[in-house]
């Protein structure tokens, strides 16, 4: 029994090496293949689907694990630095024509403006395991996405969002925290200013009331 399950462990482990040489081969042509790649971009190409890759950018310092669904044919995707992705994330830049009068949704080819729109995914993000971020949104910069969440409305910097669909739960930092955050991470022409967040946080009260 033993020598069985040692066996066992070693065609696990040889699978796993023979994954690791594929998702290297093909992650190499993806790359070069895609609209903008940065460094330490880690993809799983081998068990991920991405459709529209020259619609592709991402930054540096990016990991997105097994079982992600990317689509963004027909609009841009842009995908900032150091995002972090929990398994088996989708996202979906487009949308099905489903107006046409007398054709089925699968024969509507013609598409409007509106059915395709560009996805942001800013900086400094973690998005949990089994989002759907749908598209025309911006994540900004800092956010947290709960495991599980789908997002149909953009989310500003800092915030925390969950559920179906994603609302904002609360904020990571406060004001103040996020100015001093930002002092030891980003150049001064890069980082909120006080009286920017405070608009945000603002506006966004207006929204949920």
């Amino acid at each position: 029994m033993k020598l069985r399950k040692a066996f066992y462990l070693k065609v696990i482990k040889l699978s796993r090496l023979y994954e690791f040489i594929l998702d290297s081969f093909l992650s190499f042509l993806y790359k070069r293949s895609m609209k903008s790649c940065g460094k330490m971009v880690r993809i799983r190409p081998s068990s991920s689907v991405f459709f529209g890759l020259e619609n592709l950018s991402i930054g540096n310092d990016v990991n997105i694990p097994r079982f992600a669904h990317i689509f963004c044919t027909d609009a841009p995707l842009t995908i900032g630095n150091k995002v972090v992705f929990g398994p088996s994330p989708t996202i979906v830049t487009g949308n099905h024509r489903i107006d046409i009068v007398g054709k089925n949704i699968v024969d509507s080819h013609e598409k409007s403006p509106e059915n395709d729109k560009e996805v942001i995914i800013e900086d400094d993000i973690w998005i949990g395991a089994n989002v759907t971020i749908l598209m025309g949104i911006i994540i900004g910069r800092g956010s947290v996405v709960a495991a599980g969440a789908v997002v149909h409305k953009s989310c500003p910097p800092y915030s925390i969002v969950g559920g179906i669909p994603a609302k904002l739960i609360k904020y990571r930092f406060t004001i103040d925290e996020v100015i001093l955050h930002e002092e030891k991470l980003y150049p001064e022409g890069e980082r909120f200013k006080r009286d920017e967040l405070i608009t945000i946080r603002k506006r966004n009260e207006c929204k949920k009331s």
